[in-house]
């Protein structure tokens, strides 16, 4: 028999409860607002969220994305597996080996933005071990060493610096040993901000302190004896100085000097190796500085031929064998030994290697291809080496032909319509007002403009430099010059480009596509 709650007999509701006794005992007459009562059910009224969870689910369980699992599922122990890049150990072997195209995507990403050091380094074989020589005797036997990387941008210097300090830091006795300082011309543009970032790298700040120096060189000094170990031996340090040149540039050259001087008198056993596209980089040391100097340089330049130039293409584009799904890296691997064996790619390699044949220039051609990496693309495909390439040799002069004005293309046309009739000889501005009266006369749906309006057009070709004069001073007729109407121009564009703008061009007539493909042929 269920009780009913005591109405009051005036007015029909409910008693209230007294304030004081719900509080005195919370427990055992819980109070709900009418917020609450809307929220709450009879069942999981007090229980907790978890368990609600677990209520309300029904016996076959569905993970965030939508999969049925069993109520019991076993945890799966991957193999142990070592990834090819540094990041992967945060990414679990079992994403690998069910989505080994995210992991692709994470290496060949990381490759081309040069987070990570190049699978291969071609052409730099005795360079490579000159600097390894040099680096391994100022960190085991402490002899103090300078030196200057001379080469052009792109060639691969700082790759080579790290990669060859990457291999003498996985020696433990070397790690523990050696100190590395890295600075650059463009970010430390002054000795004192230099001075702060060797404290922070070498992390003696705290030793500094408020402690005040006289001088940079004793400044300097102070921290090369803050370093000394117990047996009042210096720690070994490689100075990195990258963009040198802007060092030198530094007022009294005091960071230079006092580092060769420390390194020529072994006050310390340290190694500093400058980095610099500048062949002239000595005409711009002091003669203190240039006198402390062991003048020794390594000269960097890209000796790569073509055939090496693909099979770093290769290289960059292939799976290691420690990824996680070998059969997965077979599989990548004999697709892009397909892929450099075709037409297209190879013409496409071997005309950016004729444009730039340095690594820089391969990446650029590899991040459109890479990018495209989806599970709707799996694969690297021919065609996005020819949209990457297009992309990357995007022609100026193909961008302004798009954008001129019909009759600025007829005489386009007529400019290499004469130009093929006379060979090659030079034309002016009435054999081409003749040429473009001859074609506008002949087609009715052309319209045929006045000669001034066409020299308006002719003149704006000219300033676009779509044409050009014989000379830079205009060419001369019996000591006076000609008239602009006689002037000798040559055409500066290209028929491939012409017929790419004809292409493209937006509402091009008929009749000017079939005179400029008659003209071409």
């Amino acid at each position: 028999m269920v009780k009913s709650k005591p109405v009051s007999p005036e007015k029909g509701r409910p008693q209230s409860i007294d304030r004081k006794q719900a509080f005195k005992s919370p427990s055992k007459t819980p109070t709900k607002s009418p917020r609450n009562k809307l929220f709450s059910t009879p069942d999981l009224e007090h229980a907790s969220p978890v368990k609600n969870l677990c209520r309300i689910s029904s016996p076959a369980k569905k993970n965030l994305f939508g999969v049925q699992a069993s109520p019991k599922r076993q945890q799966i122990v991957p193999p142990k597996c070592n990834s090819p890049r540094k990041s992967s150990v945060a990414m679990s072997s079992s994403q690998s080996l069910n989505d080994p195209l995210a992991e692709v995507q994470q290496i060949l990403r990381q490759r081309i933005s040069q987070h990570c050091f190049p699978p291969l380094i071609i052409g730099y074989e005795k360079e490579k071990s000159q600097l390894y020589d040099l680096i391994k005797r100022t960190a085991t036997t402490g002899e103090s060493n300078s030196l200057l990387v001379i080469g052009p941008r792109g060639c691969g210097k700082t790759m080579l610096i790290s990669k060859v300090v990457d291999e003498l830091l996985s020696s433990s006795t070397i790690r523990e040993n050696l100190l590395l300082v890295k600075l650059n011309g463009l970010l430390q543009t002054n000795d004192k901000i230099a001075l702060r970032e060797i404290t922070l790298q070498l992390q003696l700040e705290n030793t500094v302190g408020d402690k005040v120096f006289g001088s940079f060189a004793e400044t300097l000094q102070f921290l090369l004896q803050a370093l000394k170990s117990g047996n009042q031996n210096s720690k070994p340090i490689l100075f990195i100085l990258d963009e040198f040149d802007l060092f030198a540039q530094h007022k009294n050259q005091t960071l230079l000097y006092n580092l060769f001087d420390i390194a020529q008198s072994a006050q310390a056993p340290i190694c500093v190796i400058g980095v610099t596209c500048r062949l002239d980089v000595i005409e711009l040391l002091e003669k203190r500085v240039k006198s402390r100097f062991s003048h020794r340089q390594l000269h960097l330049f890209n000796k790569l031929t073509l055939k090496q130039y693909r099979e770093m293409c290769r290289q960059y584009l292939s799976l290691s064998n420690d990824f996680p799904c070998p059969d997965f890296v077979q599989k990548w691997n004999q697709n892009i030994n397909d892929l450099l064996h075709e037409v297209s790619v190879k013409d496409i390699l071997e005309r950016q290697f004729s444009l730039s044949n340095d690594v820089r220039g391969l990446i650029s051609l590899l991040t459109y291809p890479v990018c495209q990496i989806s599970s709707s693309h799996p694969q690297v495909t021919a065609a996005d080496f020819v949209m990457s390439f297009k992309f990357l040799s995007n022609d100026t002069k193909s961008s302004m032909l798009h954008g001129i004005s019909t009759l600025e293309l007829c005489l386009i046309i007529a400019m290499k319509h004469l130009t093929d009739i006379y060979e090659g000889e030079p034309f002016n501005f009435e054999m081409v007002y003749s040429e473009y009266l001859k074609f506008a006369k002949r087609r009715a749906g052309i319209q045929v403009y006045e000669k001034a309006v066409v020299m308006k057009a002719y003149e704006h070709l000219q300033a676009l430099e779509l044409i050009r004069g014989l000379n830079s001073s205009g060419s001369m007729t019996s000591g006076v010059q000609a008239l602009k109407e006689y002037k000798l121009m040559t055409l500066l564009v290209h028929p491939a480009q012409l017929l790419d703008a004809l292409q493209k061009y937006p509402n091009c007539p008929t009749e000017i596509k079939q005179w400029a493909s008659q003209s071409i042929n």
